[in-house]
């Protein structure tokens, strides 16, 4: 088999380790979509013989407009553009997974970080965030007024969806699904006052029950195989889920490369 990644970082861990994987017996190449040429924004870019599966790990604009031209000719792609371009604008992803009946934080959207700052009588602490997910976005916990327009210097022209903060023990359970198995782990919320702290192991067993599943359903919804839910403990084992990811990076999960190489296998057999 023929497998191509759409990546600028075919050395990212767990890519690396599938790839070590699979090269004794199938050929794995790269594609750079940043360093492709100006038809990839047309999708026009990079004729020739499609590979038999690609794997989307990058959500830039061009790299969208690349697995979109396989897309169209034919060529299996995980996670399919679509599904990943939904991933990166917050309102869509709230919207659809409230309307599945997901346990998602109520999120309403602001034209402008600039705007938000101008209402009154807002219920604070909020979370705020960039509407559009990137690298280097808006995630922030405002607890003020005086604090929200201290962020207008920066983010004055921002879109941004707005979510009251819940209360929580200040860590977001990590949890990674590749072709329905899950994966997880536990990391200080960059919310919290401690800031961001290492990522600890967790065991599938000591997730709450139900937990599981839930993050099985969010792949079915958001037609997903490769993905990340950010999930807190709102109480007592109650989920709320406050992200999901497409293709993220499930870092030092062991089976984790295992599962992506038997995935990608499987994708680029099916007819």
């Amino acid at each position: 088999m023929r497998i191509c990644l759409i990546t600028p970082r075919p050395d990212h861990p767990v890519l690396a380790a599938t790839t070590a994987l699979l090269t004794p017996r199938h050929q794995v190449e790269s594609i750079d979509p940043e360093s492709e040429g100006d038809g990839v924004q047309e999708g026009t870019a990079v004729p020739g013989p499609l590979a038999d599966v690609y794997l989307l790990k990058a959500r830039t604009p061009r790299a969208l407009a690349l697995a979109r031209s396989f897309e169209e000719r034919g060529a299996p792609v995980l996670n399919s553009a679509a599904a990943t371009a939904l991933c990166q604008d917050r309102t869509e992803m709230a919207g659809l997974a409230r309307r599945a009946g997901l346990p998602f934080a109520a999120t309403r959207t602001v034209a402008s970080l600039a705007g938000l700052a101008d209402e009154r009588d807002l219920p604070y602490p909020l979370v705020v965030k960039s509407r559009h997910s990137r690298r280097h976005d808006l995630v922030t916990r405002v607890d003020n007024a005086a604090q929200l327009r201290g962020l207008r210097s920066t983010w004055a022209q921002e879109p941004v969806v707005v979510q009251e903060f819940t209360a929580n023990r200040g860590w977001d359970h990590k949890l990674w699904v590749i072709d329905g198995r899950v994966f997880a782990a536990l990391c200080r919320s960059e919310l919290a006052e401690e800031g961001r702290g290492p990522t600890l192991p967790l065991e599938l067993g000591d997730l709450p029950r139900g937990w599981q599943d839930l993050v099985r359903t969010v792949g079915a919804v958001f037609a997903l195989e490769v993905y990340g839910v950010d999930v807190i403990d709102a109480g007592d084992g109650t989920p709320l889920i406050v992200d999901i990811n497409a293709f993220p990076g499930i870092r030092g999960q062991m089976g984790a490369p295992e599962a992506l190489a038997a995935l990608a296998l499987r994708a680029a057999r099916r007819p």
